[in-house]
């Protein structure tokens, strides 16, 4: 039985198996607004010192070169937020770094350690635009009609293949038609190599964050997360990783959710990317808990969650790879 505060058994589970150049000379910090995007700023290594509180260019080359590795915010959305400094500082604690939660000069050094372009070009495959689509309801009850839960629309399956968010690919792509195959498309180049195998994962609830390490302590990905709430609190202890259902099936319990209209209800909702529990279920040896993907990546660390520990759909996926039955979870304030 799976919680998040749902009665959820997955069936799934039964098969489970010093210096830096500033940005065109200068290191002055700059805001952008409205969000304004263009590429060849985007790819330009030269940048200003950005923090919370800047949008734009600057900032989506910043999360594109986290995600490359390893350090999620979540959402890439061009907005410096409260989950890219959290990441930032993550980031910078990795790599012996001040915690400034700022991309200053020493840490845009380190992140252009990595010389790929942070947006390449690609054309949208027939399968992309094939579906079928659908359109989500928001009501438990009715979203169990369906068949599967999967993408609203080709830009939403594109933009969560590339861990953007809508908004963000329409700026980078200004008039094309995510509808066509063949249409070329500018996206962040954030999808990389898994980055090993993971001896602990480590739950934060005061950071709202996943942290996945290897055998010798080291960092291996850093991820925001949503995690619990006043009403389902997180489960603070020493965990197992029971192991992982991949595309699992979500049975809802409205009894088990405190902010149900009719606690009577109960349904089985089929799977999908905008299924509950999203993606992938990391069952816990804790009874009823997990961590799991979401249909909203743009709800990860800042909505409340049913008592489970929820990341984007992506970020699931390659925790989901890094880890194994028996993998120790550590769960803590």
């Amino acid at each position: 039985m799976h919680r998040c505060r749902t009665a959820l058994f997955l069936t799934a589970l039964a098969a489970i198996e010093g210096q830096s150049p500033g940005h065109r000379g200068s290191a002055e910090r700059i805001k952008e607004s409205p969000l304004l995007l263009d590429i060849a700023d985007v790819n330009n290594p030269e940048q200003p010192w950005i923090e919370e509180g800047t949008k734009g260019s600057p900032v989506l080359r910043a999360q594109i070169l986290l995600a490359r590795a390893h350090f999620s915010c979540g959402e890439i959305d061009a907005h410096f937020g409260a989950n890219l400094k959290t990441t930032v500082r993550a980031f910078q604690g990795q790599r012996g770094l001040p915690l400034t939660g700022a991309i200053d000069p020493a840490t845009w050094n380190a992140l252009n350690t990595d010389t790929a372009l942070a947006i390449v070009t690609t054309a949208i495959a027939p399968e992309d635009v094939q579906g079928p689509f659908f359109r989500i309801p928001s009501d438990m009850m009715k979203q169990a009609k369906l068949d599967y839960l999967g993408y609203s629309s080709p830009l939403e399956e594109l933009s969560e293949r590339f861990h953007a968010s809508q908004a963000v690919m329409e700026k980078l792509n200004a008039g094309a038609s995510f509808d066509s195959a063949g249409q070329q498309l500018s996206v962040p180049n954030a999808l990389t190599m898994p980055p090993g195998t993971a001896a602990r994962v480590m739950v934060s609830k005061g950071e709202s964050s996943v942290r996945a390490v290897d055998a010798a302590g080291k960092l291996l990905a850093f991820y925001v997360a949503t995690i619990g709430s006043e009403h389902d609190p997180l489960p603070v202890g020493e965990w197992k990783i029971l192991g992982v259902a991949r595309n699992p099936k979500f049975h809802y319990n409205a009894s088990l959710f405190w902010d149900a209209k009719n606690t009577n209800d109960r349904a089985t909702i089929a799977p999908g990317p905008n299924n509950p529990v999203g993606v992938v279920w990391i069952d816990l040896s804790k009874p009823h808990y997990g961590i799991h993907g979401t249909p909203d990546p743009a709800k990860v660390g800042h909505a409340f969650s049913h008592g489970c520990i929820r990341l984007t759909n992506w970020d699931a996926a390659e925790l989901a790879n890094l880890v194994k039955p028996g993998t120790p979870a550590t769960l803590q304030e």
